[in-house]
């Protein structure tokens, strides 16, 4: 019946919606019905025709035969369509990813990197007259001062001087309109040059023939237009430098013959590199003045804009990369990290089984240029083979400089898991002392953790010239000089100038001070030539203080020299002030940038790590025709050896996954962690303060190794001959089982190893054995030879373990006597 509402029967909402549901359903089915029928009927129509008619069964299979060749026809060519669609489609996903990060030029893939195609068209117009320039260049000034320099190049000569026809390139321009001064303008060019080039040189002395094949530069040079003008020529001067050493690939030829010539024994291709990096690379730079102006001194030598203080604290949550039994058991990692900013590179101590690690280290870098400049943290897994990449971290200097101090867990990039923790402090430059106080107060609240370690102030000198420097041993030469600048353990040389008493260097060089009062600022003039002391001159840091401007020039008169032996100085101090203190409870808006996209370029050699977290680059050290090795085990210093004072060459274009394909190197010193040494450093340590028991060390404690190495280039051979070693360090007992390991690094494996035999009980062991490594001419400046003195014991014995060691590139000398370190 019905309701009461007089409506019909009430049904809940999903028994109606069937209920509605249905007239469709059957639709459908009659529909289908009918379309099968219909199928049906098309077939069988045509064969009962051919009945009908009296047709030949014959002619059924034609049209089937027909029918069949015409659907196998479009289907064979749909199919191989698709095929093709399919494989363009794999094609392109598999090359975008290669595209993005190293084929394609900056300006494709960011906005504000434009194309400069006209300018890439007007220096190849202008390529011949560049090349005309660069080989007047080259014949006018640079022969004359090769002659001057040693007295065995006195016939050099070049012979060929051709820069090929393959011009540089601009791949894209950046101009910076933010965050810069309104008086300057500051554009960053990706430039690039694979030329065809071909230099040979002569020496006629010693019949000797070498030269330049062909050159490779890559990376990203810096143009400053500073200051502008309100009249012609609106800018005063124009800057080029680059922010991180580029790539630079040279292909020598008859490299061989220059190392047998008397006085050219350290000429390596990584020496070269550096020779240039000491002038193009910040905070060295070419500055061409197109105005007199008392500014461009300035400009020439500009202050940092300030020194970032980086806190290493810890991570969290980092992947394992130590499995065992082919993965089935995982492990943990032993986690370290690689700081760069600019060309300042430090690397942690290692902690070792620890996916949280706690390294609590203090590095200190100068920033002399903000925009376009990043901090770059990436962090490993020490392996005896290879490291393991564990994430990575980007972060602009612009930013930094804003936030002032930040205090934050960071993301790493490219890995699955994992963060770090990070504080990060901009300090920014005062020119008054009126905040000294404070900041001595403040790094000395924490004494019990920087160990004296944290910087107050920042000085820079400039090194104008000398006047009536003394001959040296023999009165009738001129001396070769050069200045040598010390403030505590710091250390930095100015360049030669050769055959002059009146030299002129227009120089700088920076120092983290950690209290100017205290400190003092030691000047020493040598002579390269004679190896001998001209003048020094001592410089109490507390005067500047008193100083207008705390900045002093003036022309300081030398002591153990000549009666009116001078040496101009140009000294400024700044103090360092973190201007926002305290924590802020708001998140700062520091963003990691993603590090696979930072620059264009793709290849870069291995890094070098810097030798001390505060020095600047600003002044190169020149090498040394004496080999010899430095040893720094005291002090917290990472413990290194380099031959003369010749050092590994490295890229400016990042830290980069090229470090995951190396061995690990030594920690750099930080400035609040008393155990930054490796734990086979720490025993030696161990070793010589209880032998020495305190007293001083002795000039190589560790003993010395003799070697001779030489490359063969017929059979493709690195050659080592293990001659002896002598006066190694016993330990425990009076006599050792000493034994020679070699590595062409960066080969580790186990095939890559050449050792000597174990000598018995002895400390002075001679083994005159010979090695081979199989490596090509071209591949040798990228490798470096790594000898190890070893003690053997049983398969039990506690005795075992290293003796000293020693890693130099391998062209520096033929027959060598080095020092362990």
């Amino acid at each position: 019946g019905r309701t009461a509402g007089g409506h019909g029967p009430f049904f809940p909402p999903t028994q109606r919606s069937d209920v509605r549901c249905e007239p469709p359903s059957n639709t459908r089915d009659l529909s289908s019905t009918w379309r099968q029928f219909a199928k049906t009927f098309v077939l069988i129509f045509p064969i009962y025709i051919l009945g009908y008619m009296e047709f030949s069964f014959s002619w059924l299979l034609i049209a089937l035969a027909v029918f069949f060749f015409w659907r196998r026809n479009v289907g064979s060519k749909s199919g191989r369509f698709s095929r093709a669609l399919a494989f363009f489609e794999l094609e392109e996903t598999s090359v975008k990813p290669s595209l993005t990060t190293s084929r394609l030029p900056s300006w494709v893939h960011y906005p504000d990197v434009e194309r400069v195609e006209w300018l890439n068209k007007t220096v190849k117009q202008m390529w011949p007259y560049i090349c005309q320039f660069v080989e007047k260049l080259f014949r006018e000034t640079i022969e004359p001062a090769v002659k001057e320099a040693n007295s065995h190049l006195s016939t050099f000569s070049f012979c060929k001087i051709d820069m090929g026809d393959k011009p540089l390139r601009v791949n894209g321009v950046k101009v910076y309109t933010e965050n810069v001064d309104k008086r300057q303008i500051i554009m960053d060019l990706q430039v690039s040059f694979v030329g065809n080039t071909e230099i040979d040189v002569d020496i006629k002395r010693y019949y000797c023939k070498a030269g330049i094949k062909s050159v490779q530069l890559h990376g990203v040079l810096r143009v400053v237009l500073d200051p502008l003008l309100g009249h012609m020529p609106l800018v005063g001067a124009l800057s080029l430098f680059f922010l991180k050493k580029p790539l630079l690939d040279i292909n020598w030829t008859g490299l061989t013959n220059i190392l047998d010539i008397p006085g050219l024994n350290g000429f390596s291709d990584s020496l070269i590199q550096d020779i240039i990096y000491s002038y193009l690379v910040l905070p060295n730079r070419i500055t061409i003045p197109l105005v007199q102006d008392e500014e461009l001194a300035r400009i020439r030598f500009p202050m940092p804009k300030g020194v970032l203080r980086i806190h290493f604290l810890e991570a969290q949550d980092l992947e394992i990369k130590d499995t065992y039994l082919g993965g089935l058991i995982k492990g943990k990692s032993d986690p370290y990290g690689i700081i760069q900013l600019g060309n300042q590179l430090f690397q942690s101590k290692t902690i070792k089984e620890n996916l949280h690690p706690k390294w609590n280290e203090v590095y200190e870098a100068m920033v002399y240029e903000a925009p376009g400049n990043h901090l770059e943290i990436e962090l490993f897994d020490e392996d005896p083979d290879k490291d393991d990449f564990l994430g990575s971290l980007m972060i602009d200097t612009i930013e930094l400089q804003k936030e002032q101090k930040v205090d934050e867990w960071f993301d790493l990039e490219e890995v699955t898991t994992g963060k770090l923790h990070l504080r990060l402090e901009w300090l920014s430059l005062l020119s008054t002392a009126q905040k000294l106080e404070k900041v001595l107060q403040s790094i000395r609240a924490d004494k019990g953790q920087t160990k004296d370690g944290l910087s107050s102030a920042l000085l820079a000198v400039f090194l104008d010239s000398a006047k009536n420097l003394p001959s040296g041993k023999k009165v009738s030469s001129d001396p070769n000089p050069y200045v040598v600048f010390m403030v505590g353990n710091k250390k930095q040389e100015s360049k030669v100038r050769y055959k002059t008493n009146e030299p002129l260097w227009e120089e700088a060089c920076s120092f983290l001070i950690h209290n100017p009062r205290d400190q003092h600022l030691e000047v020493e003039v040598r002579d390269e030539k004679h190896k001998c002391a001209l003048g020094n001159l001592t410089v109490p840091l507390s005067i500047l203080l008193q100083e207008e401007n705390m900045t002093l020039t003036q022309q300081f008169p030398l002591t153990n020299s000549g009666p009116t032996c001078t040496l101009k100085l140009t000294m400024t101090l700044r103090v360092l002030c973190l201007e926002k203190q305290g924590a802020s409870d708001q998140p700062s808006n520091v963003q990691v940038r993603r590090t696979g996209t930072v620059s264009p370029t793709t290849k870069c050699p291995r890094p070098s790590t810097s030798g001390d977290p505060q020095l600047s680059p600003q002044l190169n050290p020149t090498p040394s025709p004496r080999v010899s090795l430095t040893d720094q085990i005291n002090g917290g210093s990472p413990m290194r050896g380099s031959l003369g004072e010749v050092r590994r060459s490295s890229s400016s274009l990042a830290i980069s996954h090229i470090h995951r394909l190396q061995p690990h190197r030594e920690s750099t010193g930080s400035l609040a962690s008393d155990s930054s040494l490796p734990s086979a450093s720490q025993d030696l340590q161990n070793r010589l303060a209880h032998l020495h028991n305190g007293c001083g060390l002795s000039r190589y404690p560790l003993g010395e190794v003799q070697l001779t190495v030489r490359h063969s280039s017929q059979r493709n051979k690195l050659i080592v001959v293990v001659h002896a070693c002598r006066n190694l360090l016993p330990w425990p007992k009076d006599t050792l089982d000493p034994y020679v390991r070699l590595y062409l690094l960066p080969d580790k494996s186990r095939m890559g190893r050449r050792k000597t035999s174990v000598v018995k009980k002895v400390l002075n062991p001679v083994y005159d054995q010979t090695f081979e490594f199989s490596v090509a001419n071209t591949e040798l400046p990228r490798r470096s030879l790594d000898v190890a003195v070893k003690n053997s014991g049983s398969l039990l014995s506690k005795h075992k373990g290293l003796l000293g060691k020693v890693v130099f590139p391998y062209s520096l000398v033929l027959l060598l006597e080095t020092h362990l370190t």
